[in-house]
């Protein structure tokens, strides 16, 4: 259960000559309940030669989100010169400017129950043909129905969506060290958004084709690399015109690769690196040009965390760590309209262990690089990353 209660100003429009900003108001409430249940039962057994892993399952959820979205009657209107919160300069500015404390002129945009109730029953199969052969074949099906009780509008909306979703697997090993690996898998989840005219949303569905090798070259040392391509439907995100309410992007597809080393490399130097490149895109919309690239993904990003612990002497335990994060430039809206721009985070640990207890003092962006983490809705709601940040730590294991 979650309770959040958001009274929060909202940035409209920005004069980027003189930094004028106006700003608005709104009062956005949300009550979230959600029950589940799930239970699997294994068996193991063989057919002749062939082993199998049979694991058989289902889970029932039935969620419920309760809330409004109010907001002044002039909202989004940036010809309004009398706000109901005044704007700001973001060159010269004055802070603790409070909206008017009139909330008699807040009116409902929104105001609303959702329920979700869902039925899932899946079954999968791992077989073991020989020692280096294994397959996994499973399936799913889901049956959802969502009802909204609209009390702004006093009326009641429903639907109900049922899908099978398959997965297939493959892994074999030409050496021990070595295993190659190729799956297909279906995805459905339904969208608790609501569209403007008060209709909801068709479920998330998706498709994913995935191969990869993975290599062990010791107990300790293991490296991955994979080629994925994933599409979905019906993506739900803010609509950027009327923020109370959800748009669908038609189709969305992502490609790319990924390739993930960890372990030690020598007695007491830990390594754990990773880099992926990837292409995602809208390929169908009724909304953005096809082709635009999707916001917050970059096409490039590596990391690299490193640590090194002393293995004997009186100061047994004592470690040190450094690590490089790398996001390339990425679109900040699905316009594309305008980018974040790429950025180097250094991140740095100073710890000591003795026996079962723990302390240490992690350096978050160590250089105090400035750098945007993300944008919610687009270029007025961009989000700075966190400053230089230290954070100490003690734990203790019984």
């Amino acid at each position: 259960q979650n309770n959040e209660t958001v009274k929060n100003t909202n940035a409209l429009e920005l004069n980027e000559e003189t930094g004028e900003l106006s700003r608005d108001y709104f009062d956005n409430a949300n009550a979230f309940k959600i029950y589940a249940m799930q239970t699997e039962l294994t068996s193991k057994f063989n057919t002749g030669s062939v082993a199998h892993q049979l694991l058989l399952g289902f889970d029932l959820q039935r969620s419920t989100l309760e809330g409004f979205f109010k907001t002044p009657s002039d909202a989004f209107d940036t010809s309004v010169e009398d706000r109901f919160t005044p704007s700001i300069n973001i060159y010269d500015p004055i802070y603790n400017q409070r909206p008017r404390p009139d909330r008699s002129e807040l009116i409902f945009l929104r105001d609303d129950k959702t329920t979700v109730n869902l039925l899932g029953i899946f079954l999968q199969d791992q077989i073991a043909i020989t020692d280096n052969l294994k397959f996994l074949i499973s399936g799913r099906f889901d049956s959802v129905t969502q009802e909204v009780d609209d009390k702004l509008n006093d009326s009641e909306i429903s639907q109900s969506n049922d899908a099978f979703s398959p997965r297939i697997g493959i892994v074999y090993q030409p050496i021990k060290p070595v295993s190659v690996y190729a799956s297909y898998s279906r995805s459905f989840a339904p969208n608790s958004g609501i569209l403007a005219d008060g209709s909801l949303l068709e479920p998330t569905r998706g498709t994913q084709y995935e191969v990869g090798v993975r290599t062990q070259l010791n107990e300790r040392f293991t490296a991955t690399l994979a080629a994925y391509q994933i599409t979905k439907t019906n993506i739900a995100t803010t609509d950027p015109v009327e923020e109370a309410f959800s748009i669908a992007i038609g189709e969305q597809r992502s490609r790319g690769i990924e390739l993930d080393v960890s372990g030690e490399i020598l007695s007491g130097l830990n390594i754990i690196a990773a880099y992926s490149n990837t292409n995602a895109e809208i390929t169908e919309s009724n909304d953005f040009p096809v082709g635009n690239k999707i916001p917050n993904v970059p096409q490039n990003q590596a990391s690299l965390w490193t640590t090194y612990e002393l293995q004997s002497g009186d100061l047994q335990g004592l470690g040190f760590g450094l690590g490089f994060y790398y996001v390339a430039n990425r679109q900040g809206d699905l316009e594309n309209s305008f980018q974040l721009p790429s950025y180097v985070r250094t991140d740095a640990a100073i710890f000591y262990r003795r026996d079962n207890w723990r302390t240490g003092i992690n350096v978050q962006n160590l250089f105090d690089v400035g750098y945007f983490a993300t944008s919610e809705i687009g270029r007025n709601t961009v989000v700075p990353g966190e400053p230089l940040t230290v954070v100490g730590s003690f734990s203790i294991e019984f």
